[in-house]
C-alpha cells in the first residue's frame, strides 16, 4: 500500500489529498476479529512535505468481521482508524534516528503505509468483540447458547459434597415421620 510522493516535491508545505478505495493485501487484526484479505480500505489522506520528510495524516475505514468472544456468534462491523505518521527522506536528519524512534522511510518517492495500517487498526480492534454487550455466552458445562435458552442451568453437586446429597431428602419431596 504504497502512495507516490513525487507531486510533492521537498516544498516544504505542499500538500495532496487522497480519497481512495483499495483492497487489503492481507488480514489484518487480531484473532476474534479482523479487516479481511481483499477487503476494502477507504482511504482518506492528507500527504505533507515537511522539512525533515513527508507527513501523512486521515483516516482509513474499513469492514470488520470475526466472531463473539462469548458465544462464537459471526460478528461483522467497521473500524475507523486515526493516522499520523512522519516519512523521513533518505538524507534527513531524522533518517539517522528512525530506528530508534520508528520512523517509516521514503524509498524511491514512495512511502508505504502497510505496516502504519497495520499497527493503527491492531490498537483500534477490541480484543475480545461481542455480539451485544450483555451476551451471556455459551454454558460451560454442555456448550448451549444461554441467550437462546435464558433459563438454562445444570444441577450439579460439588464432588467433596455428593455423599451428603443422599442423607438429607430432596428439598421438594414429602415430608415422612421422623
Amino acid at each position: 500500500m504504497t502512495i507516490d510522493i513525487t507531486r510533492l516535491g521537498r516544498r516544504p508545505g505542499a500538500m495532496v489529498t487522497l480519497r481512495k478505495t483499495v483492497p487489503s493485501p492481507a488480514r489484518i487484526g487480531l484473532d476474534m476479529i479482523a479487516i479481511e484479505a481483499g477487503a476494502p480500505l477507504e482511504l482518506d489522506l492528507q500527504v505533507q512535505s515537511v522539512s525533515e520528510g513527508v507527513l501523512v495524516t486521515g483516516t482509513v475505514d474499513a469492514p470488520t468481521v470475526g466472531e463473539c468472544s462469548r458465544c462464537l456468534t459471526p460478528v461483522d462491523g467497521r473500524v475507523q482508524v486515526r493516522l499520523t505518521e512522519l516519512f523521513a527522506y533518505p538524507d534527513s536528519t531524522t533518517e539517522a534516528t528512525t530506528e530508534e524512534d520508528e520512523v517509516g522511510h521514503i524509498v524511491d518517492d514512495t512511502v508505504d503505509l502497510e505496516q502504519s495500517i497495520i499497527d493503527a487498526v491492531g490498537l483500534e480492534l477490541p480484543f475480545s468483540p461481542v455480539c451485544t454487550p450483555d451476551c451471556p455466552g455459551l454454558c460451560p458445562e454442555c456448550g448451549v447458547s444461554l441467550a437462546a435458552e435464558p433459563g438454562h442451568h445444570h444441577d450439579r453437586i460439588d464432588p467433596r459434597w455428593a455423599k451428603l446429597a443422599g442423607m438429607f431428602p430432596e428439598p421438594d419431596a414429602p415430608r415422612g415421620d421422623r
